[in-house]
């Protein structure tokens, strides 16, 4: 028994490639170029709108948009849920996020770099006021 008759239920492979498609910002165009001469836009969108899809166009697909086959053979949003239902409690998270350096002290390095250079401008103005002075016998 082939891969596309043994499809589990809620596994819409089409609209999976066309969620990968769309994660990697490639056009339905792009897609069919890369396909082969034989496709176009349309059989794209044809392909993206069938449940089931024949392995070997899977695993073309899979290489292209660099995913693996089982990714679009098993993805459903059913699965997506339940991973994200098991993976927040009580307003936590798996995703931990520390930062690396304290904002205020960027921020003071920001702002004494600024000072610098604008005193460093200022000199040079006033640099230019003596030459303009000097320049003209003041």
């Amino acid at each position: 028994m082939s891969a596309t008759t043994d499809t589990p239920k809620n596994i819409h492979q089409g609209r999976n490639i066309k969620r990968f498609r769309e994660m990697l910002g490639l056009k339905q165009e792009a897609l069919a170029y890369a396909l082969g001469e034989e496709w176009s836009q349309k059989r794209v969108s044809l392909l993206e709108a069938k449940e089931t899809i024949e392995d070997d166009i899977i695993d073309q697909v899979a290489k292209i948009l660099k995913v693996p086959v089982e990714a679009i053979k098993n993805f459903s949003e059913e699965a997506m849920f339940n991973i994200i239902g098991n993976t927040y409690h009580d307003g936590s998270s798996s995703v931990q996020y520390q930062c690396t350096f304290n904002p205020i002290d960027k921020l003071i390095e920001i702002y004494d770099e600024n000072k610098k250079l604008y005193e460093q401008l200022l000199a040079s103005e006033r640099e230019k006021v003596e030459l303009l002075k000097q320049s003209k016998g003041l």
